[in-house]
């Protein structure tokens, strides 16, 4: 096993100065910071945590908040937190919180008894929520919304959605559906803003029938292609609000014998691993997952720390991923 002498061999620094970059990185140079965390990845350096903690009033640990652990989405931010924090010497605990405010709140009670040092929560808020009320407290929203108060990391979920809405439009279709995600999910409420702002831009009517509500599930993306089916004019294309949705919807247009996107086009959200897969591959949204990992560690460990940040909210970019689910219309409607 790799110890401290080997890291401060490789980074070409003293051995003072990888202690130093691990327990108060604040007095140490982000160069040297830099060379002594490459160091430590290629010699896989563990630090000694239990001594550590016992020399400081840190846990060195974080909590992650997540709404529903199975979610794809979610993985991949997960995945990202646990790489960039393990890089910085903090260890990741997960919390599934089942959109629970007062499971939320026995998490909250680790930082507060110092168990843990602050809190990546992945379900965005609108409300007044506790850790608001403590300015101090050690907290990061990693999937807000513009209304989303406190320090948060996101995209622009409105401008995301229009984009999509906008390239059907483009393509040529005018009977343009949408699968909702939860009733009252600050997520859903801003990519419906999108949706109807971009038909409202094109000229094209709001129409309540072409809306069907989700709840961000496959299964619940069937039950609402289901409904949509019913129609007696149906839509030519589908919005979907994230991409479980859009491949339940998938599954239930090809069981009514649609063919995709010859009869119907489908979009989602996310970019989940398995929408590149799935039959047709998945026109969607991708939201840059690694990156928001990693802004949201450097981003609490630096509150952690007792440093001030230079940016209360990151809105980061989207890519608009291009696949075989849309194409235009097939009978020009």
């Amino acid at each position: 096993m790799s110890n401290i002498r080997e890291v401060a061999k490789l980074a070409g620094v003293s051995v003072a100065t990888v202690s130093r970059a691990l327990s108060h990185p604040e007095k140490v140079s982000q160069a040297s910071i830099d060379k002594v965390m490459k160091a430590i990845e290629q010699t896989n350096y563990k630090p000694n945590m239990l001594a550590r903690n016992f020399r400081s009033t840190r846990s060195y640990s974080i909590v992650v908040l997540v709404p529903e652990i199975s979610n794809p989405f979610f993985a991949l931010l997960i995945r990202s937190i646990e790489i960039h924090a393990q890089a910085k010497g903090y260890s990741v605990l997960l919390g599934d919180t089942q959109d629970s405010q007062e499971r939320e709140k026995s998490y909250i009670d680790l930082v507060e008894t110092h168990l843990a040092d602050g809190i990546i929560q992945l379900r965005p808020h609108t409300a007044e929520y506790p850790v608001h009320a403590n300015p101090q407290f050690p907290y990061i929203n990693l999937c807000g919304t513009e209304d989303t108060p406190g320090k948060c990391i996101r995209i622009d979920n409105v401008k995301a959605c229009k984009a999509m809405v906008n390239y059907l439009l483009d393509l040529g279709h005018k009977r343009i559906g949408l699968i909702t995600g939860l009733k009252g999910n600050p997520h859903t409420i801003d990519r419906l803003r999108g949706y109807r702002e971009a038909l409202e831009e094109s000229g094209i009517k709001f129409d309540q029938k072409y809306i069907a509500e989700g709840e961000y599930t496959i299964w619940s993306g069937v039950n609402a292609a289901d409904q949509l089916c019913e129609l007696d004019e149906l839509p030519t294309a589908i919005v979907c609000m994230n991409d479980e949705m859009a491949i339940g919807a998938l599954q239930s247009f090809k069981a009514h014998g649609l063919r995709i996107p010859d009869d119907i086009s489908v979009t989602g959200f996310d970019n989940i691993d398995y929408s590149s897969y799935c039959d047709p591959p998945l026109t969607t949204i991708a939201q840059p997952a690694e990156e928001m990992g990693k802004i949201a560690v450097d981003s609490l460990i630096k509150l952690i720390e007792g440093g001030a940040l230079t940016h209360e909210e990151h809105v980061l970019d989207y890519e608009f991923i291009t696949r075989k689910s849309t194409a235009a219309p097939s009978n020009g409607d």
